[in-house]
This record gives structure tokens, sequence and C-alpha cells, in this order.
């Protein structure tokens, strides 16, 4: 088991640090309430339930407060620029934003129905309280007056009370219920087949997270949770015994705390937000526009200022489409092109929708006046900023899951070229699986250059391809591409001199020449594709890492 901890000790160490930061504040909390003197009437009135409440409300404000941190794309990506110098497993955990993101949610979930379902025993307790008749003490501390000293300690004023109408008397009660429903509504619409299929629902309901924030902050205002104000003349553990004979005991409500947790994250998410309107309304000129096969077209733009590092991605919205949706592209061009590029695939409205304003069908580029306005938000740092930081690297595609890649490879090639090559970095392994001959089109111009300058300056090992064709072809097909390998040094589909492979990987094999080829290594394997693949990778960089040999598969996905 020790070979995880190359993957995964880092990422659970985090998160383990944050599971203890929540237990530390939940017993804390939960015990202070149990115990302080201050409280020990309310905890005669409630229960237990008072120390459920506060601790999950406690909890809550941490998490509330994390919450915002991961989405604050160019906070994350200046903190990778400023730890480069760090070791790669700190820097990586940066790209598990989104993980840990939903970690956080989950714990608020949990702590709102620990919290609600607590307040339901406390206004259920209460209201049985003011019920009760004779010399009890929980009736003698609801009979209490409401009088502006602030003796009273039950918020229930009423005779004959029903629980829920008087949660709703309350400002916690209609802040709280408009909290859960916030909430209810935001993790419901986050499930994958929404994101995925109505990602503009999710977009819009995401951010229902500004009504949450400000109900959080507003929820304790009535201070209704009281708190004894003179201890010393009214000792409760021995007044307790008999109220009549000791002064009455005086409350008063405990200060809200909420917006404190608050200032920090929405002082950061609000200049981060400042910061993306100015870089994002800045003007961009398309200057070409490409029609590739297999529905894909290329941009490439230049924005005044703009610098990218390899396997980047920026968020692009046209105004024309849709003013609010900004979509997440990896650029494909180097640092060193005088622009930069994405590649989009036709796949819903929107991309439909800008193909269309760009003349993509048209055959021709039109001037630029004809061309849409849009704005670009980035660049942001991926996992591929880290590809000089490992001696071997090897990069899987699916599709067009190899854009992150182009620029990678562009990169990495133009340092070595130059002699510029500051990192570890001695051989590349590009791994792409294509699912038909098509989308070999636009990419296989850069393979081939690629291999020819390699070949011509003598560096034919240090980048190695081996390019999957999943379907199709057709059996003639097949017979005339086998004929032509057998009297060509060039590959029928991609003239490359590497042969294309026909199914689908073997990726237990492929790891296992891997770790033979890369003994002694630590290998960063950078994947872009789908969830299914992106977790047998995972293991399978676990499986093959070999401690005792110094052969480690790091596992790096990109993210958007």
């Amino acid at each position: 088991m020790i070979y995880l901890l190359v993957n995964e000790a880092p990422k659970w160490f985090v998160v383990g640090i944050w599971l203890t930061v929540n237990i530390v504040l939940f017993v804390k909390t939960y015990l202070y309430y149990r115990d302080a003197e201050e409280y020990y009437y309310l905890h005669e009135l409630v229960g237990s339930s008072l120390c459920w409440a506060r601790g999950s409300a406690q909890c809550l404000n941490f998490n509330v407060m994390l919450i915002l941190f991961p989405v604050c794309r160019k906070l994350i990506s200046a903190i990778r620029g400023c730890c480069m110098c760090c070791p790669r497993t700190i820097r990586s955990q940066l790209d598990k934003n989104i993980t840990y993101h939903k970690y956080i949610a989950y714990m608020i979930c949990l702590m709102t129905f620990i919290h609600v379902s607590a307040h339901i025993f406390n206004f259920e307790r209460l209201a049985e309280a003011k019920k009760l008749k004779g010399f009890d003490v929980r009736n003698q501390l609801s009979l209490l007056p409401s009088s502006p000293n602030g003796t009273w300690i039950n918020p229930i004023r009423s005779t004959d009370p029903e629980p829920i109408k008087e949660v709703l008397k309350t400002v916690a009660g209609i802040t709280g219920l408009i909290l859960t429903f916030s909430l209810i509504i935001i993790i419901s619409s986050s499930t994958e087949i929404i994101r995925r299929s109505y990602f503009e629902l999710f977009w819009f309901t995401h951010h229902i997270f500004v009504v949450f924030f400000i109900c959080f902050g507003v929820h304790g205002i009535q201070m209704i949770i009281r708190q004894q104000t003179n201890l010393e003349q009214h000792p409760p553990k021995t007044c307790i015994k008999d109220l009549k004979t000791c002064p009455s005991p005086e409350f008063e409500g405990t200060q809200p705390t909420s917006w404190k947790w608050l200032i920090v994250p929405v002082i950061f998410y609000l200049v981060e937000r400042l910061l993306r309107l100015i870089s994002g309304l800045q003007r961009v000129v398309i200057t070409r526009v490409v029609n590739h096969q297999s529905r894909v077209f290329e941009l490439q733009m230049q924005k005044k200022g703009f610098y990218a590092s390899p396997g980047q991605y920026i968020l692009i919205q046209c105004p024309s489409v849709s003013r609010l949706e900004w979509h997440p592209f990896t650029l494909t061009s180097a640092p060193s092109d005088d622009y930069f590029s994405v590649h989009i695939r036709r796949v819903g409205d929107w991309t439909n929708a800008i193909a269309k304003l760009c003349h993509v069908d048209e055959g021709e580029f039109q001037d630029a006046w004809k061309m849409p306005r849009i704005y670009v938000d980035g660049p942001f740092g991926t996992a591929t900023d880290d590809v000089f930081a490992y001696d071997s690297a090897v990069l899987v595609g699916c599709g067009i899951g190899i854009t992150p890649f182009a620029s990678v490879l562009k990169s990495v090639w133009h340092k070595v070229c130059n002699n510029k090559n500051s990192g570890l970095l001695q051989t590349v392994d590009l791994f792409w699986v294509c699912p038909n001959t098509n989308a070999f089109e636009w990419f296989k111009d850069l393979l081939v250059n690629l291999e020819r300058e390699s070949r011509n300056k003598n560096f034919a090992n240090f980048l190695r391809y081996n390019i999957y064709l999943t379907r199709g072809w057709d059996a003639n097909q097949a017979r005339n591409i086998i004929m032509h390998d057998d009297y060509s040094d060039y590959d029928a589909v991609t003239g490359l001199h590497q042969k294309t492979f026909y199914g689908r990987p073997q990726w237990d094999q492929v790891f296992k020449d891997l770790a033979v080829s890369h003994k002694g290594q630590k290998v960063g394997v950078f994947f872009c594709g789908p969830k299914s693949l992106s977790t047998k990778l995972h293991k399978l960089c676990n499986r093959h890492t070999n401690i005792e040999e110094n052969t480690k598969f790091y596992y790096n996905k990109e993210n958007f």
C-alpha cells in the first residue's frame, strides 16, 4: 500500500486536516454550550439539541468561509505561479480545487441537516415549555417577562404556540428557510447529468449562492440564542432549585458571528470578479478562422498583454450569443506564437452559433469587422504547468481531449531545440485515442512537423507517439492500410513514421512497458478525456509505482 503515498497521500492529508478542523470546531463548540454557565438555563429549556445546533453552526461558518476559495481561478493561478519552487505534490493539490469545492459543499449539506434538525427540536421544546403548568423550571423560565432589561430567555411569547408558526416569526426562521431551499436548488442542479445536458440551468442556479451568502450573514441578527449576564448575583446551578428566592436571571442575545467568517472570502471573490471583468472586457481580435474536419474549427486571436503558459485554458464569451455564458477552452498555441488559439468542436447550440457568426462554413476568412465581438478571460493554470518538473512526461488524450497537449508539445519542442529546457524532462510519450480518421486531420500536421524536426536534430527518441484508432474503418480500408504499411516507412493514416494502432490500448501492458523504460524515474502522467478512463489511469499509476526501484507515476488530470 506504500505506493498510494505518491498520488493519494497529499490529497488525503489535506482532507484529513480539513476534517480534523471540522471535528475540533464541532466538539469544542458542543462542549462549550453544554458546560458554560451562561447557557445553563437555555440548556435546561431545550436540552442537548442546543449543543448540536451550535456545533453544526460553527462548522457551517468554517465551510461557508472556504467554499469560495476553490472557485477563484485567478487566485489559484497566482498561487500556482508563486509556488513553482514548492514540491510538485503541493502544487498538484491546486488541480483538485473542484474536488475540494465539492467536499466542502457536501459538508455544508450535512451540517445544514444537523443544524435544521436540532433547531426543530429546540422550538418543539420551547413551545412545550410554554404549555407546562405549575412550578416546573422550564415553565418558570418561559414566563420571565419580555422587557428592555433583557430578562427573557424563551423567544416564544404565545400562550398556546405552534412551533412552525413560531419559527416563521423569527428572522432566523425565515432566512433559514431561504438558506435551505437555496442549498437544495444549488446542489440538485449540480449533478453531472444537469451540468452536461443543461449547463445554463446549472450556471444560473449556482449563482443563487449570492442569496445564500446574504441570508447566511444576517441569519443570527435577531440574537434569539440568549446567554445569562448576572452569574454572580444569580448562580444558575444553585438558584435553579428555587428561582423565587434568588434575583431574577438576566439574559442578552449572543452576538452573531457568521458575517465575520464571510468578510475575507467575499473580499477575495469580489476582487477576483473585478479583475476578471477588467481582463475580460479588453479588446480581442480574431485574426484567423480555420475549419477542420470532424466538426472542429480553430480561432486564432490576439489580445494586448496576453501571455499563457503551455496547456493553460481561457474562458470565452460572445455577447451576440449570450451575455452571461462563459465557456472554457484549452489553448492550443505555444507561448512562442504571436497569437493564441483554441480548437472548438461543434457539439451544442453555443458552439454552433459561434461557428455561424465566424463564417466557418464559408471557406474564406471574413474581414475583422465582420467577426463577432468576443471577450476572453484568463489564462488560467492547469496541471500541465508542471510538465517540466518530471523526468518523463506521458500525455494521454481522447479525441478532442488532445487539445491541451498541442500547446505543450509546441512549447516542449521549442525549449528543447533552443536549449532552454531548464527542467528535468528527458522524454515525452504521447498517447492519442481517436474515434475516427477525420479526427486526425487538424492535429497530425503538428505531429508530422515535430517528428521531421526531431529526426533532423537527432532527437528522434525525445518525442514518441502512440496513436490508436478505435473505429472508422471497414474491411477494405483495413486491407489497404495493411498493404500500404508493408511497403512504406510512413503510416497510411497519419503520415508519421510511427505506425497507427487499431483498437483500444491495453493500458495495463502500456504501463508495464512504461515502468520498464522509465525505471528509476519520476513520470508525470497527464490526461484529458472521459471520467471512466481517468479513473482507470489513476489506478494504473498507483499500481505500477514502485517505491523500491524509485519509479513513480504521478497522475494529473485536466480540470476546467
